[in-house]
Formats: structure tokens, sequence, C-alpha cells
């Protein structure tokens, strides 16, 4: 009989702590404009990493613009101005997946880092006249999805720009000009079919001097494809919609899965979804920073 009470006792205090965990209804994970919150009886400034609860209120400001998550992982942006009740949000929300809230906790830790460490960690200096292109060292430059996009410092060189893509043996595989610091490419074309390993370089067609180093992009093995694949599915579903937020989700499971060429391209991608929301730009930043791909600013 004792062994039966302490038995529904242990049982008992682990729900309770399931419960105590799950004592919020959202978390807030970008914040643009003078949002408050109204917890009890007084009204705060809405700040990112704010959990949520159902019996709160939220006011949104003109122009103004929030990423939340649900505890049950599903994503939910609000931009227009007004009153909204958490628990009339949290009505509406289904189809969530709880394996989204590691990557919840994961932008949160990074947003709260302080931005001296980041700043520690940033990239080697390649030389002052080289153009940083934002790929990381080679161990890291595999890459899983077909599309991605290359992104560079615009402010060493001038446009127009030359991306040139080369095999191990230095054969020409393409040319792509742009004006613009950035390039989309399909490593799936029939100019990359047969290639596993690609290099890059970009150069400034304005100003012969100025070329980055070569980098290298670096196509996931079958095997690690396969098994990158059976992870994404568990989140596919819920971050379907193809919003800013969603690929703020997406950018952190390839980063802690150590895609950060992948990770990239769904920060860029975010960044032009919510082009008026200054934080995805800044947490692309942060991303760049904290993984070597960025020089760290002066001080």
């Amino acid at each position: 009989m004792k062994s039966r009470r302490l038995a529904s006792f242990g049982i008992l205090f682990m729900l309770c702590g399931y419960i105590h965990a799950q004592d919020y209804a959202f978390k807030v994970l970008v914040n643009k404009g003078r949002n408050e919150l109204k917890s009890g009886n007084n009204w705060q400034q809405l700040k990112v990493g704010s959990s949520l609860k159902s019996a709160d209120e939220l006011k949104i400001s003109e122009n103004s613009y929030l990423g939340l998550v649900h505890v049950s992982g599903k994503a939910l942006e609000l931009k227009q101005s007004g009153n909204y009740k958490v628990g009339d949000l949290s009505a509406k929300v289904n189809g969530g997946s709880n394996v989204l809230n590691k990557y919840t906790d994961f932008i949160l830790s990074s947003a709260t880092s302080p931005k001296d460490r980041l700043a520690a960690t940033g990239a080697v200096d390649r030389g002052k006249d080289n153009i940083q292109v934002y790929l990381p060292k080679p161990e890291l430059a595999v890459v899983y999805n077909d599309e991605v996009i290359i992104q560079w410092d615009a402010q060493i060189a001038p446009a127009p720009y030359l991306v040139t893509f080369r095999s191990m043996f230095d054969d020409d595989l393409d040319k792509l000009e742009t004006n613009e610091n950035r390039v989309a490419v399909n490593l799936n074309s029939k100019n990359f079919a047969n290639e596993d390993n690609i290099i890059v370089e970009v150069a400034s067609t304005a100003d012969k001097n100025k070329i980055s180093n070569r980098y290298t992009l670096k196509k996931l093995s079958k095997a690690d494809k396969a098994r990158i694949k059976t992870e994404l599915e568990k989140i596919s579903v819920t971050t379907a919609e193809p919003n800013a937020l969603n690929k703020l989700l997406i950018a952190a499971f390839y980063e802690q899965n150590n895609l950060l060429i992948d990770a990239g391209t769904a920060y860029l991608e975010a960044i032009q979804l919510a082009p008026d929301v200054p934080q995805y730009k800044e947490d692309y930043d942060a991303f760049l920073l904290r993984n070597a791909m960025k020089k760290a600013p002066t001080k």
C-alpha cells in the first residue's frame, strides 16, 4: 500500500511539473513597435522572450508587428493594431508541433546573448581588400537544400558583381552577374548536377582589385540528407505557411543541425517576407557573427 501511495505521489509530482512547465500560452519571438501586455491590472511594455498567459491581454500599436509561438509550437503573426485577448488567440491555434519548442528556446537564448560575446566570436579578418562572402569555413559548408542564397558584404566593393562557380578541378561551372550583393542558385541545375563540391568566388567588375577568397559548397551525402529530411518532416506541417516567423524557426532548425548555409538562406527569406521588421535583419547579423561568417564591428 505504501509503495502504491509513493507511486501515485510520483505521478502527481510529474504531472504538476508538466503543467507548471506549460504555464503559458505564447512566447514572444519577434517584436516591432510599442506593443503592450496587460497581465493582471497593469499594462507593461512587451519584450522579446515574454511569456503570455491565457488571461493576459495584448495591445498592438499602429504599424507594429508581433511574432508569437504557441505552447504547441504553432507560430502566429499579428500585424493589425488593436487589443487582443491571449485566450482568444490561443483558441484559434491548431496543428502545432511540440518539437518546435526547442528551436523557440534556441532563438530566445540567442537573442538574449550578450552582444560582446557575439562580437568576440566574429570571423577572422580575411584581408581588408577581400570581399567577405557570408559562407562558413569548409568543414561546415554542407548544404541540404537545392535552392540557396549567397550574400556578401557590399561595403568593401562596388557593384556590379560577377559570381563564379568552379569544380574542385578549377573548371568553370557557371557565372552569374548581379547588381545586388546576393545571388540565388539552384544546386540541382544541370551545371551542378554532377558536382558534390563547388567553389564560389565573388568579384567586383567595377574594381578588379576587389575579389573574395574562394568558398566551398558541399552537397550533403544521401544518408545525411535522408536523416535531415526525417527530422525536418516533424516540423514541416507546422511551418508550411510561408511567413517570416516560420522562416525564423526553420533557420533555427538548420543552425542546430550545423547546416549554416541553409540557415542563412532561411534568414534571408525571412527578411524578404518582412522587410519592415528590423529584428529579422538583426537576428541574421547575430547568426553570422556567432558562426564566424562576418567580421565583428570595430569599436
